[in-house]
């Protein structure tokens, strides 16, 4: 019993040293206004990413979630600014809306600070070449999060269209999105900015829009589209009465073609997709939940479940995955879905698809 519990305080003691030695990254947040913010307020300290400042010019907002998830207002700087000549962080966080993203890169590159956003990269193709320039000229990682670049069942999907076991690509179904930021409930600082076409970029098409085109810049491995085709609805006019809250959106390819369908009209939220090839298909339900359908005769088919299990770290978590690309540990794949070069293309897709839902005709992408 004794060398048993020698052995635990050993084990105890080799842990938190590696932990105390362990590099973490200074991590400011700027802005609280987007309803993914609490994924780095209420994150565990796994000791990779230290919140050493906030930026936030609602008072209020700020008060309100620091009571939420206990933290305190001493870290609240009312300009980046100011938190950044205080706190001198390594890294930036963006939870303010999506026209902000530009002026978080056009302040943080020059100075070699490195910037994760929200989805999508930007509201527009052009603050998004910006960004991208700035970047590049400053040497900067600039990442783009999508919590569908984490699903375990995403990635056993392009895996299997890899090794070719149901043949060659054909078509592509991704659908996303949910109610409707007011029927889901999100705050009003959220949905303030949310169905604003300036501050968001447009309403759903660019919301849940930008899902799509970035798994199918995955899947392609950087081959832009050849066309986009856009439909947009209002579907909820007294809900979002200057943006569209419904969007149909075809690419095609050489030799195959997509449907993206980003809504805040579907009962249910969902981020699902189907790949179908020339032997089979395979149905990404959820996170975890995975199908492999093969075909047998006419319209047989046999088909396979499986529920996945979380990717490891850092793979299952965006601030572990940017500390871990900051710190050299890890290196992007090309195209990976964090990476600028994946998310310049789609939003090249994004705004050919604005583009061709405002004119009424198929965009021919460059």
């Amino acid at each position: 019993m004794i060398k048993n519990h020698l052995v635990t305080i050993f084990i105890v003691m080799i842990t938190t040293s590696f932990y105390a030695q362990q590099k973490q990254v200074g991590l400011g947040v700027v802005g609280l206004s987007h309803g993914h913010v609490g994924w780095i307020l209420g994150r565990e300290d796994f000791g990779d990413v230290a919140l050493v400042g906030i930026v936030e010019t609602d008072l209020e907002l700020a008060k309100r979630l620091a009571k939420e998830y206990n933290f305190s207002m001493d870290l609240v700087f009312e300009t980046i600014d100011e938190m950044v000549a205080a706190k001198n962080p390594e890294a930036i966080a963006a939870f303010g809306n999506i026209y902000e993203h530009l002026a978080v890169v056009e302040f943080c590159a020059p100075k070699g600070i490195h910037v994760m956003v929200e989805k999508p990269l930007a509201v527009s193709l052009d603050h998004a070449k910006k960004m991208e320039e700035l970047a590049r000229k400053h040497k900067i990682h600039l990442l783009t999060n999508y919590e569908t670049s984490w699903y375990p069942s995403n990635v056993r999907a392009k895996e299997i269209l890899t090794n070719g076991t149901i043949g060659e690509l054909r078509k592509v179904i991704v659908r996303d999105g949910h109610r409707g930021p007011k029927n889901i409930g999100v705050n009003k600082e959220f949905l303030e900015w949310l169905t604003d076409p300036v501050l968001n970029g447009g309403g759903a098409i660019m919301d849940f829009g930008c899902y799509g085109a970035n798994l199918l810049t995955w899947l392609h491995k950087g081959k832009k589209p050849n066309s986009v085709t856009a439909v947009t609805q209002q579907l909820q006019a007294e809900n979002n009465p200057r943006v569209d809250d419904d969007a149909t959106i075809i690419l095609t390819y050489d030799e195959s073609m997509a449907i993206l369908q980003p809504s805040w009209n579907w009962p249910m939220g969902r981020k699902d997709m189907e790949l179908y090839g020339t032997l089979g298909a395979v149905y990404a339900d959820d996170r975890n939940q995975f199908r492999l359908r093969m075909a047998e005769g006419y319209d047989g088919f046999k088909e396979e479940t499986f529920n996945l299990e979380e990717r490891r770290s850092p793979f299952d978590d965006p601030f572990a995955l940017f500390a871990a690309v900051i710190l050299g540990e890890l290196r992007l794949e090309p195209y990976d879905p964090y990476s600028l070069e994946n998310n310049i293309i789609s939003m090249e897709i994004l705004d050919a698809a604005v583009q061709s839902a405002k004119k009424g005709e198929t965009i021919y992408v460059k």
